[in-house]
């Protein structure tokens, strides 16, 4: 029987989305006052630019790959536990482990190993919260409204980048205004005594975990029921052979994976955007932002709020809309093809507003991709195997980030940064215009194909196991 969701199922995403989005700003906030607290406080000397460097990397680091390798092993918890228990268990260990930097931050015992430490701890438990609420809110949206809500999902992501920035420095800010009499009172007196507002940051990051627990509380999320946790011979599966399950899922259906590596080629490619956009703007676009006045931060800054505001609108875009209903995978490739094409004007731009447009249009087309490509991912893949599976296929298609990451910092100090990113572009609009006559891929949604090949691929591995015993 197909599985229908709840008849209030999307209110109670709404509500799921509203309170989780509350610790998505929460989060953001955390890693910008992380970062002040680096800058100004642990390595504020300009000769302590090296150990600066170093710090900020690690920390990205300690966050990047715990969320990447231990995705496959979370995703298979979600799909054998209740993943309303789980997002809440994770919400308040997160909001512990986000208490316990703000009490280090305030006390001043805060050494950059148990920054890293906490880091990574927090990105271990984002791993598991990230499989739990990928795969729920599948349980409580009717399929024809999951663009919808996956575009909602997009659509927060932007929006703390847009607004985070600002409210961390405001409350960053605090301690300095009461010191100057701005804020008086008690309170202007507490503010004061503190030596920055990075502590105060933090524990707002706090109360917003704890709170996005207390909600799921008086939530209904249901979860699958798992008739395959023992093994033909009774004995009981483990978590590892969840996890091959979840791959094998993937290996045995072409087209998912063809969809899969298009992704992995494209996050390579848009991977050293982050490390060139600053070259850019400090090199390539340095005549005209010159001649217009601006400053290098501002330019910058310029470049950084026009991408949100373009993820933002892409995000709304996609949500009002819904999608495409059939061929979802031209939302895809149509998109990653638009990302190519803003790489290469990008890269060849000497003016800045042109290449801000070009960030806006990039950035403001990611939304749209990934909702039909989540949706597709939704679809044609069993509720009660999504956990699995979206692990694995994060851990592939993710992979490939640190990358290109590692080769932007290569290539991006050898070569024009601008030039290095307009071939780039190419190559993925050349790879991604191949993909419309992928005749694999263009049968992504058909479900029946994809679990016939998937029982073919299956008793051939039946046949050549009993084979190989054979002999």
């Amino acid at each position: 029987m197909t599985y229908q969701p709840p008849a209030n199922g999307f209110r109670t995403f709404l509500i799921l989305w509203a309170t989780q989005s509350v610790s998505v700003f929460g989060s953001a906030l955390s890693f910008f006052a992380v970062t002040i607290w680096l800058t100004q406080t642990l390595y504020p000397l300009p000769e302590q630019k090296p150990q600066l460097a170093f710090a900020l990397s690690a920390v990205s680091l300690a966050y990047a790959l715990p969320t990447v390798f231990i995705a496959p092993l979370a995703g298979a918890w979600a799909d054998r536990h209740d993943r309303k228990r789980t997002m809440m268990t994770v919400d308040a260990l997160s909001g512990c482990v986000s208490f316990t930097l703000a009490i280090l931050m305030l006390t001043q015992n805060l050494h950059l190993w148990i920054l890293i430490a906490l880091v990574v701890l927090y990105a271990t438990l984002a791993a598991f919260h990230f499989s739990a609420f990928d795969t729920s809110y599948a349980m409580l949206v009717p399929e024809k409204q999951l663009p919808r809500a996956n575009g909602m999902m997009q659509t927060i992501w932007a929006l703390s980048g847009i607004l985070s920035p600002g409210i961390a420095a405001t409350i960053i800010s605090l301690p300095a205004l009461a010191r100057q009499g701005v804020i008086g009172g008690t309170l202007g007196a507490a503010l004061a005594s503190l030596r920055d507002g990075t502590p105060l940051t933090i524990a707002l990051n706090t109360l917003t975990f704890f709170f996005s627990a207390s909600v799921l509380v008086f939530l209904s999320i249901p979860s699958p029921k798992r008739t395959d946790l023992r093994a033909a011979d009774g004995t009981k599966k483990s978590i590892w052979s969840d996890v091959k399950d979840g791959a094998r899922y993937i290996w045995y259906r072409q087209p998912l994976l063809w969809l899969l590596g298009t992704f992995t080629v494209a996050n390579f490619i848009s991977a050293p955007l982050g490390i060139f956009m600053p070259l850019i703007v400090k090199f390539n676009l340095a005549a005209d932002w010159l001649a217009r006045g601006l400053t290098f931060e501002t330019a910058f800054a310029l470049l950084s709020t026009v991408g949100s505001i373009g993820g933002v609108v892409g995000g709304v875009l996609i949500s009002a809309w819904g999608g495409l209903k059939r061929r979802r995978v031209y939302g895809v490739i149509g998109g990653m093809v638009i990302v190519g094409c803003a790489m290469i004007v990008l890269g060849l731009s000497p003016w800045l507003y042109l290449t801000a447009a070009m960030v806006f249009c990039a950035q403001g087309i990611v939304p749209i991709m990934n909702a039909h490509s989540q949706t597709i991912w939704q679809t044609q893949t069993p509720r009660e195997m999504q956990g699995r599976v979206f692990a694995v296929r994060r851990l592939i298609a993710q992979f490939s980030m640190p990358l290109g990451m590692a080769f932007g910092g290569i290539v991006g100090g050898l070569f024009n940064p601008g030039t290095v990113i307009a071939v780039l572009g190419g190559i993925l609009l050349v790879f991604c215009i191949g993909q419309f006559f992928n005749p694999y891929l263009l049968r992504v949604e058909d479900k029946v194909f994809l679990d016939e090949m998937a029982a073919r691929r299956t008793t051939l591995q039946v046949s050549g196991s009993k084979f190989k015993v054979e002999t």
